[in-house]
Parts: C-alpha cells; sequence; structure tokens
C-alpha cells in the first residue's frame, strides 16, 4: 500500500475560549482552496451558532470518526477533519482511520448566526484539549464561532506554530472517493421520528472481535421503525457493522428523526449504507461500507468514469464551471457546458476521485469541494486501471462481435462478454466479486478498446461527412 506523509500545518491550535459575551470557538484552518487560489489559513466565518450544544456534539462526532479504526483497532488513525465553506453553509468532513467509515455534519443555515460564510475547502484543527472543552458546553452557553485565524492575524501572521505530519495511504484517499460515488446510487429507505431513532439505535450492539460483525444484516421499515429481517428483501437496508454507528451516540438526545439510505437490493451480497441524524439547523451523516473489514477504497465504483478519456476532457470542462455551489445542478451544468447529462454525471463521478466534489443523500445532489491532499493520485495508483492500461498498451485485447479475448502476460487467456452494456469475465477476480466490487481489469481494458474504437469510427465518420 502506497503511503505519504501529509503535513497539515495551522498558525495556532484550535481553541475555545470564555469571553465576555459567552463562549468563543476558534477553528484554525490549514492551506486550502478558494475561489481566489490557494490560501495558507482561509477564512470561512465568524458568528454565532444558533444551537451551540449540538453543533459542538456534531463537531466532535466528526472527530470521533476521523481519529477512529472500527477494524483492526489497534492501529492509530490521525487525520483531522476537512471543512468547507459553501456560501451558505459549512460542512466538516472526516474518514476512519480503517476506510469504512465517511462522516459529514453539515451546519445549515438555520444553524448560522450573522456573519457570511466564504467558499472554499481546508482542513481544520479538533485537538485533544478542545474535544474536551466541546464536551462541556451547557445548552444555555452562547457560541461565536470563528472558522480561519482572526482578522487581524490574516495580515500579520509569520508563519505556521503547529504542524502535523500524518501518514496518508492512496486507499484512503480512494476510500473517501469511492464513499462519495456509492452514497450517488441510494435512495431514501426508512425515516424514522426521534424516539424510535433512540430506541433503535441503543438497541445496536457495542462491537465484537477486531472490530468485525459477523456478517452482513438487514433491516426493513416496519411501522415508524425498522425491524431486522434474515435476508434482503425489497425494500431492505443492509446495517453492515453496526457497532460504526457509534458515533451517532453524541447527538442521539437532539436528533429528531433519523433517515435511512441504501441502494435498491440485488441479491443477497452486502450491500453500503447511510445513516442521517436530523438535527435542529444541521444534518450529521455516517455512511458505512459494506462490511466492517473491508473499506470503500476496494469497490471500484469509479473505475470506468476514470478508464475513459473523454470522461477526463469533460471532467475539465465541468470544473471551470463549479463555484463551490452547496447543490450541484446537473441540467444547469448540462446547459452551461453543452454536454449530456449522462457525460456531465460521469464527469462528476471523475471529479469526485480527486476529491473534488462530494454527494449528499440528503439533497440527491453533489456539492463543490477540493480535498486539501494529493488526491490526483487516485487516479495514478489505482492497480486495476493500471494494469488494464498496461493490457491495452501491450495489445493483449482482441475484439469479436460482443465477446473480446484478453491474454495476459502468464499466457493465460481471459474472454470478456458485453451483455447489454453489461460485462462479465471467465477470470479468477470475477468469479470471486460477480462485478460487485466493480470491473476487473480485463473487462477494463476491454472497454478501453471498445470505447477507443467508437471514437474511431466517430472521427472517420466525420472526416468522410465533410469530404462529401
Amino acid at each position: 500500500m502506497t503511503r505519504s506523509l501529509q503535513a497539515v500545518a495551522y498558525c495556532r491550535p484550535s481553541v475555545l475560549e470564555s469571553a465576555a459575551d459567552g463562549q468563543r470557538l476558534g477553528l484554525e484552518t490549514s492551506r486550502g482552496a478558494t475561489p481566489s487560489g490557494i490560501e495558507d489559513h482561509p477564512r470561512f466565518f465568524a458568528g454565532f451558532l444558533t444551537f451551540p450544544q449540538v453543533a459542538s456534539a456534531g463537531l466532535l462526532a466528526v472527530a470521533d470518526v476521523a481519529a477512529a479504526r472500527y477494524y483492526q483497532r489497534q492501529l492509530r488513525a490521525s487525520l483531522d477533519p476537512v471543512v468547507t465553506g459553501n456560501g451558505d453553509r459549512l460542512r466538516f468532513e472526516s474518514f476512519s482511520g480503517c476506510c469504512g467509515v465517511y462522516a459529514r455534519l453539515d451546519v445549515l443555515e438555520a444553524g448560522l448566526d450573522g456573519g457570511e460564510v466564504g467558499h472554499g475547502t481546508t482542513n481544520v484543527d479538533v485537538n485533544n484539549p478542545l474535544r474536551e472543552a466541546l464536551s462541556r458546553i451547557g445548552a444555555d452557553d452562547p457560541l461565536h464561532l470563528r472558522v480561519g485565524p482572526e482578522e487581524l492575524a490574516v495580515t500579520t501572521l509569520d508563519g505556521p506554530v503547529v504542524e502535523k505530519k500524518v501518514p496518508l495511504p492512496d486507499r484512503w484517499l480512494r476510500g473517501f472517493a469511492e464513499a462519495q460515488v456509492m452514497a450517488a446510487g441510494f435512495d431514501l429507505r426508512a425515516e424514522l421520528p426521534a424516539a424510535e431513532a433512540v430506541r433503535f439505535l441503543r438497541a445496536l450492539p457495542r462491537g465484537g472481535a477486531r472490530g468485525a460483525s459477523g456478517g452482513p444484516r438487514w433491516v426493513v421499515p416496519s411501522g415508524s421503525g425498522l425491524r431486522p429481517t434474515t435476508r434482503p428483501v425489497p425494500g431492505a437496508v443492509c446495517l453492515p457493522g453496526p457497532e460504526r454507528l457509534v458515533a451517532l451516540q453524541r447527538v442521539l438526545r437532539y436528533a429528531t428523526a433519523l433517515r435511512v439510505y441504501g441502494p435498491p437490493v440485488t441479491g443477497g451480497a452486502a450491500a453500503a449504507s447511510a445513516w442521517e441524524a436530523v438535527l435542529p439547523g444541521m444534518r450529521l451523516t455516517l455512511t458505512l461500507s459494506p462490511d466492517a473489514s473491508r473499506g470503500f477504497s476496494g469497490e471500484g465504483g469509479v473505475l470506468d468514469a476514470l478508464a475513459t478519456d473523454e470522461a477526463a476532457e469533460n471532467a475539465e470542462l465541468i470544473a471551470v464551471l463549479l463555484a463551490w455551489e452547496p447543490r450541484v445542478d446537473v441540467a444547469d451544468l448540462a446547459t452551461a457546458s453543452g454536454l449530456t447529462p449522462d457525460r456531465v454525471r460521469a464527469a462528476l463521478i471523475r471529479l469526485g476521485t480527486s476529491g473534488r466534489v462530494g454527494y449528499d443523500t440528503a439533497e440527491a445532489a453533489y456539492f463543490h469541494r477540493e480535498l486539501p491532499y494529493d488526491a490526483e493520485r487516485v487516479e495514478r495508483h489505482n492497480p486495476r486501471l493500471r494494469s488494464a492500461r498496461a493490457l491495452v498498451a501491450a495489445g493483449a485485447v482482441a475484439l469479436d462481435g460482443a465477446l473480446g479475448t484478453v491474454t495476459a502476460e502468464d499466457g493465460h487467456v481471459h474472454r470478456v462478454r458485453d451483455e447489454a452494456g453489461v460485462l462479465s469475465c471467465s477470470c479468477v477476480w470475477w468469479a470471486k466479486y460477480r462485478g460487485g466490487r466493480g470491473p476487473c481489469k480485463h473487462a477494463l481494458a476491454v472497454r478501453m478498446v471498445r470505447r477507443g474504437v467508437a471514437a474511431a469510427e466517430r472521427d472517420m465518420a466525420r472526416v468522410d461527412g465533410g469530404a462529401r
């Protein structure tokens, strides 16, 4: 697994301080992207939180996930959360060290009082002393929030005085991207009122050996609640590793509802799911990978979008049109770019692989953000994508109608069939996963060659048409 060190620098530690008008929470930012370019310490907000105790609990829940490993718990995780200003809201995101849980706190317009919300994305310092202070905030304590350095300090900073260097695995970056892609295929499956949400979440197991849950569990809507089911019936939602929802306990007493999202049930394979606590002025969402021992990084949902040069060109065009919108409207982008909606969606998936868009299940829409990591490594270091491109470059792919033949380096011949746009392969990978983790390298190679042939035929048709 490829790893690098990520340097995150802050001008000072984030801190909660007492003041004459109540408590003051200063969240320090690191280097990040803004509409005017890269800034060392961008400033996104200065104003009061409408529901300070709720916001503090939500921020702690996001920090819990950033510091957690739900599988192989003895290994450490220490990546700081990411904050995005979207003009009308603040989003705090994190991803667990085991690559299996994605958390996001959306502090909406109703949760913010006074002060404009800026645009951009960066890391935010959530240190241990701050965590302890946040846990002591009372219900009646006015809380002023500052995201970014003090206004005076913006012009007087001589340089960072707090620096963290943390390992940043490629698998972690790929997982962050895959979580967004999978969430885009979710629909709302159930909404529980507060009392049912509390009853359901408090009845969940708290964990097992090495953080694994012993196989997928399923729940199905029943009345105003959820009940367990032994098999994935239509409308059911997979609850993989239920102990991984523990971060929701932070906000449970403030929740007004619990919304559950998941993909359509297909067969009996475990699936990812999203669990959203609806809070006053904000939302906290946890997205779980299909198994506690299986992170998002191996799901392969972005590989088709990465495999085409057309999607790369489209993504460059769409990227220019993004402006940190809280909701990315596909129809508007299609009109502005001249692309079809399907090509816009493929471009958004590709942008997701470099951390440039996320997906909000509550609003069923992408949102613009720029992860403050070297996320282009996601594509460069994806093993299946690299292998597929090597097979194409070696001339290992032959097409015969709906059948593609791929001759591997060891001489083994693999046959890839195309049935109504769905590729299957004779290789061991396909036999094991049946497409459940995206296409194998042979299917990817065949798809690349097919698209190349189709593009060449279109170019020839244009040339012939022009000659006439």
